[in-house]
């Protein structure tokens, strides 16, 4: 079952928020942080395999996405809209812990919400009982390829595969890439200011010292397809989970799924991936999962 929550951040932007419920008590909870140019409702049957495990599910649509575009321009939140973006996490979480009392509570998050994810680490990690990151990178290190004066522009990532849409490096599910075409809320980049501040505030992930701020005994899930154009062939998820297991955090989880592309949670595996995902986030919010993904 899913419902529509009202939740109203520190800056006075109210979020479109949804939350799925299991059919009994909830053991845990996992809060779903989209990606960019997208919408949270598109994680509809990830939330369906995490209810049925037992797990209540919260997301919400970021600035500038979804239902929270409203008479805006899609991708468009300025430069301080990055820094209430990452912020947005913590305080979601928060919010659900208070809605949630005596439940763990982890987090989802994918691509533009994992590199948020990331900078909102180092000061919030206490907000967070587990982590886990999809279609994710060390993104500082892509920086010096890209010009920050101008809006990322999503179509640089297919240049490795054959055109059909614009939009295979998703999936190799045509049917997916379809619909990702077909919806009206999915498509777009953030605007200039945005872009230039997502890569700008990933530059102090580099740092040792910002990352030993993450608490050690955080668990950290990370998995990606190895032919997803975001990590480079891979050379921006290494460094990512090295960074990580150097500064001290002990329980980092990796899974690299060959050939697919950057939404793993939509690829011809789906049904692997998810599965995988869901038995980590019970494994380590509530030690074992209550159901299983077909």
């Amino acid at each position: 079952m899913r419902e529509s929550v009202e939740f109203t951040d520190s800056t006075g932007t109210s979020l479109p928020v949804y939350r799925w419920a299991p059919e009994s008590d909830p053991r845990a909870v996992v809060m779903i942080v989209h990606g960019m140019g997208e919408h949270v409702l598109r994680y509809d049957h990830v939330a369906a395999a995490l209810t049925a495990a037992g797990v209540a599910v919260y997301g919400y649509d970021q600035r500038g996405h979804g239902a929270g575009i409203g008479e805006g321009v899609p991708g468009e939140i300025g430069e301080a809209g990055w820094s209430a973006l990452v912020a947005d996490i913590a305080e979601v979480a928060r919010w659900i812990r208070q809605r949630e009392p005596g439940l763990p509570i982890g987090v989802f998050a994918h691509s533009m919400g994992s590199f948020a994810t990331q900078q909102a680490l180092p000061a919030h990690s206490d907000a967070f009982d587990a982590v886990a990151l999809s279609g994710t990178a060390a993104i500082d290190i892509l920086e010096p390829a890209l010009d920050l004066d101008a809006p990322l522009d999503l179509a640089v990532f297919n240049a490795p595969f054959e055109p059909r849409t614009g939009f295979e490096w998703l999936s190799r599910d045509d049917a997916a890439v379809d619909a990702y075409v077909a919806d009206p809320l999915c498509g777009f980049g953030l605007d200039g200011e945005a872009s230039r501040a997502m890569f700008i505030g990933a530059r102090p992930l580099a740092d040792p010292a910002v990352l030993a701020r993450i608490r050690p005994d955080l668990p950290l899930y990370i998995a990606v397809g190895d032919q997803d154009p975001v990590n480079g062939g891979l050379a921006l998820f290494t460094p990512l989970v090295d960074r990580l297991r150097d500064a001290g955090v002990a329980d980092v989880t990796t899974h690299v799924y060959p050939g697919a592309r950057h939404e793993i949670v939509n690829e011809t595996n789906r049904a692997e991936v998810i599965g995988d995902l869901v038995e980590w986030l019970c494994d380590r919010l509530i030690g074992s999962p209550e159901g299983s993904v077909d």
